[in-house]
């Protein structure tokens, strides 16, 4: 080490990220309470709620048991329905008008900047975003490269959000008025106390990009995960309390469908995001009368188009779109529609070579945690029987895996189905039914059955993703003016799944529908419009009462 003998540099600002780095030893995490390769029967995890500032137990804890062996390896503090009291008087508390709007306490958009970037730069370090990764493996089982890219998406969101640009999304604007002293202005106004329910399949990034995007716009949030995955986001909660958070800002709970059915009830927020079963969302719906944002199921599609090209690519990205995380994204490819130009290429053989690569040790392919292998065997029986129908590749059980029987373990599936049997009224439902694994239905049509295809969508009632791989315009222009899916990607290179945190992601046709990931998602989702008309004179000279109207 050396001295700088020359003129003074002013002196650097304290580093606390640097701090943290040098000053934990190799083995834990300030914010941690539980090391992932560590969590076993032996060595169980806890997974507590957040509640009115403090972290707190329940009278029931439920187990969770792992994925890969049925070993029982987290236990969660389920609240009861006779224990959600706290969380109903926490999120009464919070007015209609919210923590903060354009009115009140602006400088709370600038606090959730510099949460946004704090929390960034932690996700940025490997020590960090391995060890969400690696807890993200432990209870949704898939690949490393499939877990870190929600750490990754969820990091870059951060960043994007970072510094101005929360108070950015509460830009307003100003129209000049019908005379002096009268303007009328647009405000972007939060709902209050709100709530937010996600899935198990993404139990990092859902839940982080919904529950920001509600706290940058001024909410109150009560946070549900699914019980199965629960501790990722526990985590991720303490991680972002390191990073400035306000512990009374956000509750967290742990329960099952029915206590938190209560919950929303009795509590009665002014707004509740729910990713997840179209069941279950269509009864939030008439629950909560209308007071709901949905990105529920998805039955997505994709059409090759005439222009064959690229085959060796085209079928790399079928396998990555029906079968990364064992099918179980809500944009996963649940049916292929092949030109009949593509019938005399190696396609369909392609990928089946492909998905006979995915292996249970690496997991890129794994357990499946809402289909038994049971129903999902039961379904593509029912499927074979469709005159014309056959098995393509998989259709059957993993080998030599320890997986309990409560979830599904099912090599990667294709089931050929003739686009003329799909559309029968007998068939439909059943061919459209959305298997969440690695499930597909592939079939054929030719140049003049087009309007078939095209009505077979019309016909879908899930409109998430979808896509149209051709390069071929007048092709594109056909079929995109004829769909509706929210996220549709076009061209050679498009693909249903594997959306980053740069373009609008959600479904269409449906004015429940909810974004994720955006400026323009998180204000459809997490405010509303409110308007205010100055008029502050001054009133004319000489005027007069005029007559009666």
């Amino acid at each position: 080490m050396h001295r700088v003998l020359v003129s003074r540099a002013p002196r650097k600002p304290f580093n606390w990220l640097t701090s943290f780095n040098l000053s934990r030893c190799a083995h834990s995490l300030p914010f941690a309470t539980v090391e992932p390769e560590e969590i076993s029967a032996s060595q169980p995890a806890e997974v507590y709620n957040l509640v009115q500032g403090k972290w707190t137990g329940s009278s029931n804890w439920n187990t969770i048991v792992d994925p890969l062996n049925g070993e029982p390896f987290i236990k969660v503090a389920d609240v009861s329905e006779k224990e959600i009291l706290p969380f109903v008087e926490s999120l009464s508390k919070c007015p209609k008008h919210g923590l903060h709007n354009p009115f009140k306490a602006p400088e709370r958009y600038l606090l959730y900047g510099d949460i946004s970037a704090k929390a960034a730069r932690m996700l940025c370090l490997p020590k960090v975003s391995d060890f969400f990764t690696r807890l993200i493996q432990r209870v949704s089982p898939k690949s490393y490269q499939q877990a870190f890219g929600e750490v990754y998406v969820t990091q870059k969101f951060l960043e994007n959000f970072s510094g101005d640009q929360v108070r950015f999304l509460a830009r307003s604007f100003a129209v000049p008025g019908n005379h002096l002293g009268q303007q009328s202005h647009g405000f972007r106004w939060p709902y209050g106390p709100v709530a937010i329910v996600t899935p198990f399949n993404f139990p990092l990034e859902i839940p982080v990009l919904q529950l920001m995007g509600a706290l940058y716009m001024g909410n109150k949030p009560t946070l549900k995960v699914d019980s199965k995955v629960s501790i990722v986001m526990e985590q991720m909660m303490r991680l972002l309390h390191q990073c400035g958070l306000p512990v009374e800002d956000v509750d967290f709970i742990n329960a099952d469908g029915k206590a938190m059915n209560k919950l929303l009830i009795e509590a009665n927020p002014r707004m509740t995001l729910f990713t997840g079963s179209s069941r279950v969302a269509d009864k939030l719906a008439v629950d909560l009368k209308g007071r709901i944002k949905l990105e529920d199921a998805g039955f997505d599609w994709k059409i090759l188009g005439p222009d064959v090209q690229e085959v060796n690519y085209v079928a790399w990205v079928c396998d990555q779109d029906a079968y990364a995380c064992s099918g179980q994204k809500c944009s996963a490819q649940s049916i292929l529609f092949m030109h009949e130009n593509w019938s005399s290429t190696s396609l369909v053989s392609q990928m089946k070579d492909l998905a006979a690569r995915r292996k249970l040790e690496d997991l890129t392919v794994g357990p499946v945690l809402s289909f038994t292998t049971e129903a999902m065997l039961e379904h593509m029986n029912k499927l074979l029987q469709i005159s014309g129908s056959k098995l393509l590749f998989g259709g059957e059980e993993l080998k030599n895996h320890s997986i309990p029987p409560i979830y599904g373990a099912l090599k990667p599936t294709a089931i050929y189905v003739p686009l003329e049997e799909i559309v029968k009224a007998n068939n439909y439902e059943l061919v459209t039914k959305e298997i969440f694994g690695p499930f597909q239905i592939v079939t054929e049509y030719k140049h003049d059955q087009l309007p078939l295809v095209l009505s077979a969508l019309e016909r879908m009632h899930a409109h998430l993703t979808a896509a149209v791989v051709s390069n071929d315009l007048h092709f594109l222009q056909e079929v995109i003016g004829q769909s509706v899916n929210g996220t549709t990607y076009a061209g050679l290179r498009a693909r249903t799944t594997g959306a980053p945190q740069n373009h609008w992601f959600g479904p269409s046709g449906d004015p429940r529908g909810a974004g994720i990931g955006t400026p323009e998602a998180i204000k459809l989702v997490w405010s509303c419009h409110r308007e205010i008309i100055y008029d502050v004179g001054p009133v004319p000279s000489h005027w007069e009462i005029p007559p009666s109207t």
